[in-house]
């Protein structure tokens, strides 16, 4: 019976270029210890290692295959066969398999040479890698073909396999900015608010903030608002789950108007509050809520209405 306080192991083989590094980076971002070509000498003392309560419970995935020291797959399955009958741990292993010919053409795009046949073509090197790592196929609790997956493909079996139950949510931020301080530098989607009633130009809103109710009050007013931020929290809605179900590690909704002060930030906080009701966990920053009103940076300001009667 596997100790419940031991991580679980994860050992990712397969044929050279059918995917490994892709695997093992999938897995690092989904949020397990990776350790890629571990000489096989020190595999049991990777297994051994005393667990760290910070630890606990993150799984390690270990790549290994024929670039590895002391790589011997009958020596591996020998030896990952024993530890499984000991017991202690909960440990499966994932073989990367692909046909020869699409192995051939990816050799055949890149510079690097097939690591069992350096001075020969590729073909030599695969059909002999292949023949080695049968024992390791036979094993393998999971195997995956990669001969006509796309890099994204392989990426979302993993998750799919390995993903551990929803904890591979993106990071989410929103952002509130003012365009004539800089646009934000790693936003994913900017919206700009500058169509909606600035309050900057009323005296009484101005040294207030898109966090104050009658500023708030003011920008609902805009017959625009309503409908289109709206809109928007539909489209973030629908697009937040695809951005999770591509592996997307962090997300950033940025929103903006002229100052970052009013507008923006209103509906950064909004935006914010409803996203939360849905179930998502969005920080929210405000990144010049602090700065000076400016009336430089606000453009012009709007026109007056006319008078009563026709007078301006």
């Amino acid at each position: 019976m596997s100790d419940p306080a031991a991580p679980r192991l994860l050992l990712v083989t397969g044929l050279s270029g059918a995917g490994k590094s892709t695997v093992l980076k999938v897995l690092e971002d989904l949020g397990w210890e990776v350790v890629d070509n571990l000489p096989l000498a020190l595999l049991d003392a990777l297994i051994d290692a005393p667990v760290q309560r910070r630890a606990a419970n993150r799984p390690i995935a270990v790549g290994i295959d024929s670039r590895s020291r002391g790589f011997k797959p009958a020596l591996l399955v020998k030896r990952m066969k024993e530890l499984r009958e000991a017991g202690g741990r909960d440990m499966q292993t994932l073989f990367l398999d692909c046909a020869g010919a699409e192995l051939e053409r990816r050799f055949s795009e890149t510079r690097r040479r097939h690591p069992m046949a350096e001075d020969r073509p590729a073909a030599d090197g695969i059909a002999r890698e292949r023949e080695m790592m049968e024992p390791l196929r036979r094993w393998a609790e999971h195997v995956i073909d990669t001969t006509n997956y796309t890099s994204n493909d392989l990426q979302q079996e993993v998750r799919q396999r390995f993903g551990g139950g929803g904890d591979d949510a993106p990071v989410l931020n929103i952002l509130s900015f003012g365009f004539a301080r800089g646009l934000p530098r790693h936003a994913d989607l900017v919206f700009d608010m500058r169509y909606l009633r600035n309050p900057h130009w009323d005296a009484a809103l101005r040294p207030h903030t898109g966090l104050d109710p009658d500023v708030a009050a003011y920008i609902r007013t805009d017959p625009a608002y309503e409908a289109t931020v709206a809109q928007i929290e539909t489209l973030l809605l629908t697009l937040l789950p695809r951005y999770r179900a591509e592996g997307k590690s962090y997300v950033t909704i940025a929103f903006g108007c002229t100052g970052g002060r009013h507008r923006s930030v209103h509906v950064a906080d909004r935006v914010a509050r409803t996203l939360r009701a849905a179930g998502h966990e969005p920080t929210v920053t405000h990144r010049n809520l602090d700065s000076a009103p400016q009336d430089g940076l606000e453009g012009k300001p709007p026109p007056a209405s006319p008078a009563p009667g026709g007078q301006t």
